[in-house]
């Protein structure tokens, strides 16, 4: 009996974190979209994470988890957030009816594509904003490509003190490079006088 309400209480609390944790996530993406892309496989025994869309913020789509702090303070952190779920942008409007080859079907897919192994990835190490990351060679449909992150929201309550998002952002060869040489502070302030930030679309000049 005491294991029931154990189990119970447990459930309760997950909800309420949930419920939390997306209403802090929408006071900087905007309110969310009613529809969720699921994981034939949860995310949390070794399958696909299911994808969360924020259409009614910053133009485009804001594409975000909701799996990798799965409590108030647990889960990944770095030097600025205590925990953080992931978020990338297109600049495309939502269409999940258009199909894998529609201008949003393509950013969709590549986002999802980066999403997940960096979820994973964001387990085992401290992702800091300004830092780049490049995918290895073996990885297929996406290496090769290179990444710059930077923290794109932080939130503290009652509850949980400096939840955040971190963004990834895919940026061309030659301006992670120029990251690496000059910071990614510096590349990241390039980028928003462009009108590039925070988006993951390269279908648009390198800014170096």
């Amino acid at each position: 009996m005491a294991a029931e309400e154990n189990k119970e209480q447990t459930e309760s609390e997950w909800h309420e974190w949930y419920d939390q944790k997306s209403r802090l996530m929408e006071a900087s993406l905007g309110r969310e979209h009613d529809m969720v892309l699921h994981s034939m496989i949860p995310y949390s025994v070794g399958g696909g994470l299911d994808l969360y869309y924020f259409p009614n913020g910053i133009p485009g789509t804001a594409v975000a988890t909701k799996e990798l702090c799965e409590a108030p303070n647990e889960g990944p952190s770095n030097k600025v957030l205590g925990c953080y779920e992931l978020v990338m942008f297109t600049r495309h409007a939502i269409d999940l009816d258009g199909g894998e080859d529609s201008p949003f079907g393509k950013a969709n897919q590549n986002i999802n594509a980066i999403l997940n192994p960096m979820a994973r990835y964001a387990e085992q190490a401290e992702l800091n904003a300004n830092e780049t990351c490049e995918f290895p060679e073996d990885f297929e449909d996406i290496a090769g490509k290179c990444l710059v992150f930077d923290v794109y929201a932080s939130h503290t309550d009652e509850t949980v003190e400096n939840f955040g998002l971190l963004a990834i952002i895919e940026v061309f060869r030659s301006e992670m490079e120029f990251a690496r040489e000059k910071g990614g502070s510096v590349l990241i302030e390039l980028l928003k006088q462009n009108g590039h930030y925070p988006y993951s679309d390269l279908d648009r000049e390198p800014v170096v």
